[in-house]
């Protein structure tokens, strides 16, 4: 991952997990990563697949667009 730009996708994997008393080690062992993809995703250095975007929503239990968004600029 060295020399990547951002992501322009955001998310509050953070906030959600916290709320939920959950410490990065549980999500990564749900997700079958390790804790460091865990927080370069959190910390918006890694955009995760879209599956597993989907497997993290599930896993706070909340849809996937209360924990992804996407920053991009406005070429629609």
């Amino acid at each position: 991952m060295g020399g990547s730009k951002p992501t322009k996708v955001t998310n509050c994997i953070r906030d959600l997990r916290t709320e939920l008393g959950l410490t990065q080690a549980g999500p990564a062992a749900t997700l079958g990563v390790s804790r460091q993809t865990v927080i370069a995703i959190e910390q918006g250095r890694h955009s995760p697949s879209l599956e597993m975007a989907f497997q993290i929503a599930q896993s706070l239990r909340v849809p996937l667009d209360e924990v992804f968004s996407y920053q991009g600029d406005d070429a629609f």
